[in-house]
């Protein structure tokens, strides 16, 4: 009986890691994704950085990518920058594969 128990805690902890390392990965590549949409935007300093956590901020209105999606979306319009949703939700793939390598080299 013990072993069961063991595995089944085992299992949780495994779970409770892998969701803090996606959730890490996450606010990372939201934050990579700030700092490019920035550099888009023409924002440099202190207002880029200060663009790239409202990005990061955005992610807490609903589950999902989307409410990033139509963040930056929403400020690429503003600025008559172009962006289909395509490239956005692709530059977003590759900025999550960037964010997991550097938190596995971190």
């Amino acid at each position: 009986m013990n072993s069961m128990k063991d595995r089944q805690e085992g299992f949780e902890r495994k779970f409770v890691l892998d969701e803090d390392a996606k959730f890490k990965a996450a606010a990372r590549r939201n934050k990579l994704l700030g700092q490019w949409a920035a550099s888009k935007l023409g924002k440099t300093g202190d207002d880029a950085e200060a663009y790239a956590m409202d990005v990061v901020r955005a992610d807490f209105e609903e589950a999902g990518d989307e409410d990033v999606l139509r963040k930056v979306r929403a400020d690429f319009e503003a600025a008559g920058v172009m962006h289909s949703d395509l490239q956005l939700r692709a530059k977003m793939d590759e900025l999550l594969a960037t964010a997991i390598e550097q938190i596995k080299n971190s």
